[in-house]
């Protein structure tokens, strides 16, 4: 019987994925770790498994290799930064995702957040409940500009939705979409213009060297003083302590953060301010897309386990083409 490790809490709570890994053969180990789980703690339970479920854990290449009998790593999300994808593909372990599970989840999210900043929603919801009615003042978002870095999947929902609000929506992606200059009116400029010219930033690109600190202290002072910057994708994306500063400082409105360099963050100065919101890294959860992170994992591991091609491998050689 073959053995498969879930890592992620939210694996098969709403639905029957872990019942359908039963039905096919599997043995279903659940970390007794929390989640996420460190290098040291995965090398302990990951010896004798055919597949593992991740999600934000350290899957490291001293992992790896300390998985003697594993086929499958399957990505409980989209992001691959913290699967050491080079040294899995030299032992013959194929990684997967969940490619198209949780974009709108996301892009709900992102509108959420720019709603929360824009009206001051949370610090509203805390003055009633300590039994205070203050006069908060906040912007409209309607027809104002809004900034997406990284026109991708997500990217690209995002911007969709600004339309209801009649944004005007400037964009950054080394790899630039014709069909949303078409489409939606997009307007794809250098990151320099996109900071210079936005009252809403939202990050969308994928965490890599090149995209480390690409929001710095030198880009952060491009923004206007009115801007928020919200970050859904990646902590390391942001310069954490030139952010702070800076919104200590004023230089920037506020900002939002669902992902942060360190997960879970330990206290940071950025906890102390009032313009800061956050969030615990939960963009991709709702019932539905968890249901089909669910189902996508399920299919790819059982595929690998058979013998045939998964449905969205990341790793060479594996994938179509």
């Amino acid at each position: 019987m073959a053995k498969a490790l879930i890592t992620c809490p939210p694996f098969s709570k709403f639905s029957n994925a872990a019942e359908l890994l039963v039905q096919v053969g599997c043995e279903i180990v659940k970390s007794p770790y929390p989640h996420p789980v460190k290098e040291n703690q995965l090398v302990r339970i990951i010896g004798e498994m055919d597949a593992a479920v991740v999600g934000m854990d350290e899957v490291t290449a001293k992992v790896i290799k300390a998985a003697n009998k594993l086929k499958v790593i399957a990505r409980y999300g989209v992001g691959i930064d913290t699967v050491d994808v080079e040294t899995a593909t030299k032992q013959g372990v194929i990684v997967t995702n969940v490619v198209g599970a949780n974009e709108n989840a996301v892009a709900d999210l992102v509108f959420g957040l720019i709603l929360c900043l824009a009206r001051k929603i949370c610090r509203a919801d805390a003055s009633v409940k300590q039994g205070k009615w203050e006069s908060i003042v906040g912007i409209e978002i309607w027809q104002k500009t809004l900034g997406v870095i990284g026109t991708g999947k997500i990217g690209r929902r995002v911007i969709k939705r600004a339309q209801g609000f009649d944004m005007n929506v400037l964009a950054y992606d080394i790899s630039p979409d014709p069909g949303l200059v078409e489409k939606f009116g997009v307007q794809y400029v250098s990151l320099e213009d996109l900071l210079r010219n936005s009252d809403f930033i939202s990050i969308h690109v994928p965490l890599t060297p090149e995209t480390i600190g690409l929001i710095g202290e030198k880009q952060i002072n491009l923004m206007k003083k009115s801007a928020y910057l919200v970050n859904t994708s990646r902590g390391k994306i942001v310069d954490e302590k030139a952010l702070f500063i800076a919104l200590k400082e004023k230089k920037i409105a506020g900002t939002a953060l669902d992902v942060f360099s360190q997960e879970p963050p330990e206290y940071t100065n950025l906890f102390t301010l009032d313009n800061v919101l956050t969030t615990p890294h939960m963009a991709a959860h709702t019932e539905e897309a968890l249901r089909k992170m669910d189902l996508i994992c399920v299919e790819n591991v059982v595929r690998v386990l058979n013998g045939k091609e998964p449905v969205s491998a990341v790793n060479f050689p594996f994938t179509k083409g």
